[in-house]
C-alpha cells in the first residue's frame, strides 16, 4: 500500500487504459494487433506520464506472454544477454509466444547495448517493447529501429487528465478514506503538463498533506502545495528539438516577440547556452546571409560573449541577438546557391578545372598550359576582366540568385553590371 498512487491504479487491460485512441481505440494499431495475437517489436516514444509502461504491461497481459523487464538505466549488455538466453531456452520459439523483453529509457543505452539486442529480435527469440523519450530517430541505432515499429504517444488531453483524476478520487483506497471533492481542476492541470503520472502525485500530495478528513481541491489549494510550477523542458528530449525548432522558425518568420517567448522557455529550462548560440550562428548565415552580413558578425560575437559570461547575464545577450536576427531582412540565397552547387557535383563528378586558372609551380605544368591565358583582375580598370573560371560542361551556370532585399538587389545590379548576360542575375 505504500506504492505511489500512479501504480495503485495502473490498469491491466485496454478497457482500463485512458488517452492514446490512435493506439488502443477500436481501430487502433495495437487493439489489431492483440487481437490477432501477432505482436511485433515496438518502440514506445513519448514524453514522460504519457502510460509508455503501463502499455507495455497490458500488451503482456493481453496476449499472454512471458514478461522480462530491464531498465538501461543499470542494466549493461550481461543482463540483456541472460534474458535472451532465457527466451531462447523456452519452448515457444516456433509460435507466436514468444516473450516480451521491454526496455525502459532505451535511447541509455549504447551502441553496443543496442547491438547485443539485433540478433534475438531478427531471429524472433524475443519481442522487444523500448520506451523513450527521446527521439528514436537519433537515438536507436538504424538496424534495431528498422527491425520495430515506432508508435507515438502523446500528452494526456485536459479530458484524459479529467477522468483520471476522477479515477484516482473513485478506486483509490486510501484516497477514499478521505471525503474529497474535486471543485477546480485548472491548477492541477497546468502543473502536471500532460504528464499523467506528475498529475497523480500532486493528487495525492494536495489531499495527504490536509489533515482534515474533508478535502475541497480548489486551484488555490494546489498551488499552495506544489508551490511553484517548474517548467516543462526536458532538455535531452523531444522537447529539447521541438522548442529550438520553434525558436528558429519564429526568428526565420521575422517574429521577435515569439523568438524570445521560445528564448525564454529554453532559459528557463536550463538549455545550454552555446547551444543556443550556435543555432543563431547558423541562422545568420543560411537565412540571413548576404541580406545582412552582419548578422553574422553579431550572431558569432554572441556565442563568444555567452561562453565567457554565463547565466543569468547571458539571457540579454542572447535576447538583444535574437531580436536582431528576427527583425533582420531575409535571404537564403548562399544557402541554396551551396546547395545547388553541391547537387551539380554529385551528379557531374570530378570535372577537369580550366587551364587558365590552374596553378602553375614547375616549368613543366607552364609548358602544358597551366594558368597561361589568365589576367590578373587588379591589372584592369574596376578590378575586373571577364574570364571563364567554370569547367567547360557547366559554363554559364547560376548558383547564386540574390535575394529580393535591399542589400542583395544592390548586389544583383553590380553583377549585372560586371557580367552582363553571362549568369542569370
Amino acid at each position: 500500500m505504500n506504492a505511489p498512487l500512479a501504480e495503485r491504479i495502473r490498469p491491466q487491460n485496454l478497457e482500463g487504459y485512458l488517452s492514446q485512441q490512435h493506439l488502443v481505440g477500436p481501430k487502433g494499431s495495437l487493439t489489431s494487433q492483440l487481437n490477432t495475437g501477432m505482436i511485433p517489436s515496438i518502440i514506445l516514444w513519448g514524453p514522460p506520464g504519457t502510460g509508455k509502461t503501463t502499455l507495455a504491461n497490458i500488451i503482456a497481459n493481453e496476449s499472454g506472454r512471458p514478461f522480462y523487464t530491464l531498465s538501461a538505466v543499470d542494466s549493461g549488455v550481461a543482463a540483456v544477454r541472460e534474458v535472451i538466453e532465457k527466451a531462447k531456452k523456452s519452448d515457444t520459439l516456433f509460435s507466436t509466444k514468444n516473450p516480451i523483453l521491454f526496455i525502459d529509457e532505451i535511447h541509455r543505452f549504447s551502441k553496443s547495448q543496442q547491438d547485443s539486442l539485433l540478433g534475438a529480435v531478427e531471429k524472433g527469440w524475443i519481442t522487444l517493447i523500448g520506451a523513450t523519450t527521446e527521439n528514436p530517430s537519433f537515438e536507436v541505432i538504424p538496424a534495431l529501429l528498422s527491425r520495430c515499429q515506432v508508435y507515438v504517444l502523446e500528452s494526456f488531453s485536459r479530458q484524459d487528465m479529467e477522468a483520471l483524476l476522477n479515477r484516482a478520487l473513485k478506486e483509490d483506497e486510501i484516497i477514499a478514506r478521505k471525503k474529497v471533492t474535486l471543485k477546480e481542476t485548472e491548477a492541477l492541470i497546468r502543473l502536471s503538463g500532460g504528464d499523467a503520472r506528475k498529475l497523480l502525485n500532486i493528487l495525492e500530495l494536495v489531499i495527504l498533506s490536509e489533515k482534515k478528513e474533508k478535502v475541497v481541491i480548489t486551484n488555490e489549494l494546489v498551488m499552495q502545495k506544489a508551490q511553484k510550477n517548474t517548467v516543462l523542458y526536458d532538455k535531452t528530449g523531444e522537447q529539447h528539438y521541438d522548442i529550438i525548432s520553434a525558436f528558429i522558425k519564429s526568428i526565420r518568420g521575422s517574429d521577435p516577440n515569439a523568438a524570445v517567448y521560445w528564448l525564454a522557455r529554453m532559459i528557463e529550462g536550463g538549455e545550454d547556452i552555446k547551444f543556443i548560440a550556435r543555432r543563431m550562428v547558423i541562422l545568420a548565415s543560411e537565412d540571413i546571409g548576404n541580406a545582412n552580413p552582419n548578422a553574422l558578425l553579431l550572431a558569432n560575437s554572441t556565442f563568444q560573449a555567452v561562453s565567457t559570461i554565463g547565466y543569468p547575464e547571458a539571457r540579454i545577450i542572447l535576447s538583444q541577438c535574437a531580436i536582431y536576427l528576427a527583425t533582420s531582412h531575409k535571404s537564403n540565397a548562399s544557402y541554396k546557391a551551396i546547395g545547388e552547387a553541391q547537387q551539380l557535383v554529385r551528379q557531374t563528378g570530378d570535372l577537369s578545372v580550366p587551364l587558365s586558372i590552374r596553378n602553375a609551380p614547375t616549368k613543366l605544368m607552364k609548358q602544358l598550359g597551366y594558368g597561361k591565358e589568365y589576367e590578373y583582375a587588379h591589372n584592369y580598370e574596376g578590378n575586373f576582366v571577364p574570364h571563364e573560371f567554370l569547367p567547360e560542361e557547366i559554363k554559364g551556370t547560376t548558383f547564386y540568385k540574390p535575394g529580393n532585399n535591399p542589400k542583395e538587389n544592390a548586389l544583383k545590379t553590380y553583377l549585372k553590371q560586371l557580367w552582363k548576360e553571362k549568369y542569370s542575375f
